[in-house]
């Protein structure tokens, strides 16, 4: 006999519940102590499970981390960034400068919403290449979501004439960075005050401001 539908319902929900637990506490340890003290026993503890639960969820540390990444992400990001790309381009008629200037608050948004953690995360890619392989991954798809705004925004106002449009991309990509966002926030400036900033700086950069020329 098969198992109840019920059954495994709960079953799967168990393991989900277990799977946050250790998220949670991988956050908090890596946020609390760094790298030095995350280890697996120090998130089995923290998440009060026994370490080959984390083993089980999670096939290594690097694993591990690569999941809190998507975890932060679909914390804060993931939703926003969506909207800002669907509001995008011909077929939705709304102006993609619109949804660049969406964009860059999504992302400071998201380097905001756990600035230590994602700071560490970051660093570690230096010393982890499977780290830096997630980082590296997710810092390809911010660029291709920005390519494709670009084009749009080419497009759309004609400008800037005398930047191709992967200068263009590779520079609002470094303005959209973790990177860029913690150097400017320092110890005082808001989010808002960053993503305003960075919004000012993209459009001086796209000549959003200036004439079109004919």
């Amino acid at each position: 006999m098969s198992p109840r539908p019920y059954r495994l319902g709960r079953r799967e929900a168990a393991v989900e519940d277990t799977r946050a637990r250790i998220l949670a506490g991988a956050r908090d340890v890596l946020g609390e102590h760094g790298f030095a003290g995350f280890t697996i026993d120090a998130v089995a503890d923290r998440a009060g499970v026994a370490r080959m639960t984390v083993y089980y969820q999670f096939d290594s540390k690097g694993a591990l981390l690569d999941a809190l990444l998507d975890a932060l992400a679909a914390g804060s990001l993931v939703d926003r960034l969506h909207a800002s790309l669907g509001r995008a381009g011909p077929v939705t008629r709304i102006d993609p400068l619109d949804a660049l200037d969406e964009f860059i608050a999504a992302f400071v948004g998201f380097w905001a919403s756990d600035r230590v953690v994602i700071r560490r995360l970051r660093s570690l890619a230096g010393l982890d290449p499977e780290v830096e392989g997630a980082v590296s991954a997710r810092d390809a798809k911010r660029r291709a979501g920005l390519r494709v705004l670009v084009i749009q925004l080419i497009d759309t106002l004609g400008q800037p004439v005398d930047a191709s449009i992967e200068d263009v991309t590779d520079l609002l990509h470094t303005l959209t960075s973790f990177e860029t966002f913690d150097a400017l926030a320092g110890r005082s400036r808001s989010p808002e005050d960053v993503a305003a900033l960075l919004i000012r700086v993209a459009h001086a950069a796209l000549g959003a401001d200036a004439p079109v020329s004919a």
